[in-house]
């Protein structure tokens, strides 16, 4: 397996392939850049194909990390970890808490969360056995109730936050009353997105390849179901990837039928060029770590001191953020991803001189 010279390698910090063979553990945790400040990322747990599969999936996340935290104005670096496995059928205390112990090797370069494939209990878990965990303690809510540590809600009103950004410098509309969505995955975070613009009168289409979850989601919302692959072709205003990363490639930047593509998921672009295939059909790209920030936001004020109010704040910034994205991209005439990653790379350039 190819690392330094992976096209994916990008002058990662560390990388660590982690075993334990007592539970069957098989994980990478992957440091792209701590410039700003520890590594802030989750621990995705999912069955890949291969050792290269999972290799690529991390250290293209954990970039994303350190890109998201920069924008979202955080002091905090880029990580993330994988853990190789079926997250239904192949988790266990003891292979959660040998991934804490993994964690704990690191001294606090590493702060791992949940991600796809985890939970709060999961990360509750690792927690036994190292204190360099995030989202996992109760927070106050504005009603003066409280939550769980799980971000998923923060994320996704960040995205509703920023795809209200992008509708209205791209559909010139204040407004998302009758707006037509696509979401592809209503899982944790999709799902809390569906709720916000359905209540905000936007007319959803909704995929997952959970159908039950589709079911559950479409009866509750008003929203129709449609097939996983038949939800890039719709004729509606924004197209919302809340699932896994690499679903705008080829084949599916060439059907998009939304002038809009502003979503939860990581990585979405397959390879950078399909920003530039985006822009030159005229599609508007939110740029993925920039509006999927509402979670990592969330999880740093956990550990910097929660306040309801200040955190709300800081996820709706993203709108401005993303604004100002829009608005250069416009001007330079760049892709929206190239400008996001120029910004960002500049701000850690700034501060690595100081």
């Amino acid at each position: 397996m190819r690392v330094f010279d992976h096209p994916d390698f990008d002058d990662h910090e560390q990388v660590v392939f982690c075993s334990d063979s007592e539970s069957g553990l098989r994980a990478i945790i992957a440091v792209h850049d701590t410039t700003l400040g520890p590594a802030l990322g989750g621990c995705r747990m999912w069955p890949y194909a291969s050792d290269e599969e999972a290799l690529r999936d991390v250290l293209r996340l954990s970039r994303g990390m350190t890109y998201k935290s920069a924008m979202a104005g955080l002091p905090l670096g880029g990580g993330k970890s994988v853990i190789i496995g079926n997250p239904r059928t192949g988790k266990s205390e003891a292979l959660l808490r040998a991934m804490g112990r993994n964690v704990e090797r690191l001294n606090g370069r590493y702060i791992v969360a949940e991600d796809s494939g985890t939970g709060v209990p999961d990360i509750q878990a690792m927690a036994t056995e190292t204190a360099h965990v995030s989202g996992i303690f109760e927070k106050p809510t504005a009603d003066g109730g409280a939550r769980n540590g799980d971000p998923s809600p923060a994320t996704a009103y960040g995205v509703f936050v920023g795809l209200k950004a992008a509708v209205r410098h791209r559909l010139d509309r204040g407004d998302l009353d009758g707006l037509t969505v696509a979401i592809q995955g209503v899982g944790s975070v999709g799902a809390h997105l569906a709720r916000h613009l359905r209540e905000a009168g936007a007319r959803l289409w909704i995929a997952d390849i959970d159908r039950e979850q589709v079911r559950r989601v479409a009866e509750e919302l008003d929203a129709v179901p449609v097939g996983v692959d038949e939800i890039f072709d719709l004729q509606v205003d924004v197209f919302a990837p809340c699932a896994l990363g690499a679903i705008l490639n080829d084949d599916t930047v060439a059907r998009l039928n939304a002038p809009v593509v502003a979503g939860a998921a990581n990585n979405q672009l397959a390879v950078a060029h399909h920003g530039r295939a985006l822009f030159d059909r005229g599609i508007l790209y939110a740029p993925d770590y920039v509006i999927n920030a509402g979670g990592v936001i969330d999880v740093h004020y956990e550990r910097a001191g929660y306040d309801h109010g200040r955190v709300l704040r800081h996820i709706e910034s993203i709108g401005g953020t993303l604004a100002e994205i829009f608005e250069r991209s416009d001007a330079e005439r760049l892709p929206t991803a190239a400008v996001a990653d120029r910004i960002a790379r500049q701000r850690i350039e700034n501060a690595r001189a100081r």
